[in-house]
């Protein structure tokens, strides 16, 4: 077999939109194209739409339990943040449809502000990806992605969920295809009184309730035999209401709304492939400081973003990439002393990567953001991927990445720091892949170093200012055992994952707050004709939450175990049973927040 035909091979196997000599069948528009590049060199771990619904309170819940991301989380369904390889949630890049979308003022995302539903796929993937996707992405990165299929005609689903503490989710999606147009529409309502006790900790999650929907649209029609130009959309509008400690404490929430719009133009031929967006942005949100009372801060921000990603075979075996990005980003901000800010961002990277053989290819990224105002670091990555043998494929990964300052960090008042520089890191990590007949086992160590790390700190003059502090050095081991077999009537399904995480301040030597050192989870599903049981365990080690390892003030460990079963009838109609946090476990991710114990929720799907 030639390389030509390697290749067509290889990049068919991950949906690529890349072309030999010989015509090449295109039967579904991905939205971020480079996902399927990064998965040839990276270990990218995908959550399915139906994994999703094992944890479909939210996606704080399914990223706990499905990945190897920790979740902070200030009692169930309130503020939520990421923490990946022992790093903060402002070195988390989210991404939607290849596009950043971490907020403008806040520098990050917070988990419960984003949909669970109406996603194709959920991806997460460890380590350094700034050359492709920018800042924030140091530790991680969390993709948000939809496709458009041809040809599939007419498809409709209904999910609907009744659950504890007064919670119903659901969720409709329908979509229509033919040889040239396709049509995906969906929509997600979640309500919860959300009051659930914690009487061990003497605790009431009063105020709790919380209230989201969100409806995404998309469309693609291929205006040519090469060339198909697509729409994504999502709206979303929720509310947070923060639990108070006492009684008559005062009730205070937190409403927020996100617009994202993405225009596509694709073009595919042979040798080359072109992707050319225009996208808009826009983040709302307001704090009442008396749910009673008009808001008493908020700030609303606008992005427009142009992005053009172009990919070339030079020869079969040498392919290069440039990707081009500009951006406006505007803010206007209420009672936090942010006026009218705007700052152009733009970036040119180039990627080339060369094929030896289908089973030995390397990747070199190189990359220069130009941000307004703030001098930027040169960036760069090297990746390489040998299936040494058929039971062992090895990777490693080597690059800089960096995240600059929010319009908070730099504009808010009394303490916005104008000198502030961006945050940048070296990343250094390895995949291990071992296969045994159904097994799959990884293992990813992993080495990374940030500087210029900034940290909001009290002054002198009784306000809090971010400024440039210590060096982080986070060290680890990521791994993870898969296990999928079918035999008749009978399928069993297995990931697990064990994460060792160090982060260390070079100044104190302690671990970093809010880092476990251990941390396990683990789903296991059985399934029979139409009857399927699925257990998932999570295991999270001590957890520091104060700068000091003060032991008295630590999270301790704990071990909460979730199981579910649900029946199919005539392929259509599913209906299930939950049961979260059987072992009836009393835990916290956040101090002084308890999430709930035994909890339960039955639900309904049907596809049409």
């Amino acid at each position: 077999m030639d390389i030509k035909r390697s290749l067509v091979l290889l990049f068919s196997s991950y949906g690529c939109f890349l072309f030999a000599q010989e015509k090449t069948i295109d039967t579904v528009y991905v939205f971020d194209n480079q996902m399927n590049k990064v998965k040839l060199f990276h270990k990218v771990n995908t959550i399915t739409p139906e994994d999703a619904q094992k944890n479909s309170t939210n996606l704080s819940e399914t990223l706990r339990f499905q990945s190897q991301v920790y979740i902070k989380e200030n009692g169930r369904g309130a503020v939520s943040s990421p923490s990946f390889r022992g790093t903060s949630a402002g070195h988390t890049a989210f991404v939607w449809n290849g596009i950043n979308i971490n907020s403008q003022f806040l520098g990050q995302g917070d988990v419960n502000n984003i949909p669970l539903f109406g996603y194709d796929e959920l991806e997460v993937k460890s380590g350094g990806g700034s050359v492709q996707y920018g800042s924030s992405a140091i530790g991680g990165s969390i993709h948000l992605n939809n496709n458009l299929d041809f040809n599939k005609g007419f498809r409709a689903s209904l999910f609907s969920e009744v659950a504890s503490f007064g919670t119903f989710n659901n969720f409709v999606k329908a979509g229509f295809s033919n040889e040239k147009f396709s049509f995906k529409v969906s929509g997600n309502y979640s309500i919860s009184q959300n009051d659930y006790e914690v009487p061990e900790e003497e605790y009431i999650n009063r105020n709790g309730r919380y209230y989201n929907t969100s409806i995404n649209v998309g469309a693609s029609y291929k205006i040519a035999n090469h060339q198909t130009i697509s729409w994504q959309n999502q709206i979303f509008d929720g509310s947070q209401y923060y639990p108070i400690f006492v009684e008559n404490g005062n009730k205070t929430k937190y409403n927020s709304q996100t617009l994202r719009s993405l225009l596509a133009w694709n073009i595919d031929k042979n040798k080359l492939s072109n992707s050319l967006k225009a996208a808009y942005t826009e983040d709302n949100f307001q704090y009442f400081g008396d749910i009673d009372k008009p808001k008493e801060s908020g700030a609303a921000g606008k992005n427009y973003i142009f992005k053009d990603d172009f990919n070339y075979f030079i020869t079969p075996k040498l392919n290069f990439n440039a990707i081009g990005e500009f951006q406006v980003n505007k803010g206007v901000g209420y009672q936090s002393g942010i006026g009218n800010i705007s700052r152009n961002v733009g970036s040119v990277a180039g990627l080339l990567r060369y094929f030896f053989t289908k089973d030995l290819r390397v990747e070199v990224g190189a990359k220069k953001d130009f941000v307004e105002g703030i001098k930027s670091p040169f960036l760069y990555s090297f990746s390489g991927k040998w299936n040494a043998v058929k039971w062992y494929h090895v990777g490693a990964n080597f690059s800089r990445n960096f995240r600059y300052p929010s319009f908070n960090d730099l504009y808010w008042q009394p303490g916005g720091n104008l000198n502030l520089l961006p945050e940048y890191s070296t990343n250094v990590d390895m995949d291990h892949e071992f296969s045994f007949g159904n097994f799959k086992i990884t293992l990813s160590p992993y080495y990374m170093h940030i500087k210029d790390y900034i940290n909001w700190l009290p002054t002198p003059y009784g306000y809090w200012a971010p400024l440039n502090t210590y060096k982080v050095e986070s060290y680890g081991l990521e791994s993870q055992i898969t296990f999928n077999k079918n035999f008749g009537k009978h399928g069993i399904k297995l990931n697990a994952g064990y994460n060792y995480a160090k982060s260390i301040n070079k100044e104190t030597g302690n671990q970093m707050v809010y880092v476990p050192i251990h941390k396990a989870n683990g789903n296991i599903e059985y399934q029979y004709d139409f009857l399927r049981i699925y257990v998932q365990g999570l295991f999270n080690g001590l957890t520091y939450t104060t700068t000091d390892e003060k032991r008295a003030d630590a999270i301790d460990p704990y071990f909460v175990m979730n199981t579910g079963i649900s029946a199919t009838l005539l392929k259509k109609y599913t209906l299930g049973f939950k049961v979260n946090n059987i072992t009836n476990t009393v835990y916290e991710t956040v101090s002084y927040y308890p999430m709930p114990k035994r909890n339960y929720s039955i639900y309904a799907t049907i596809n049409f």
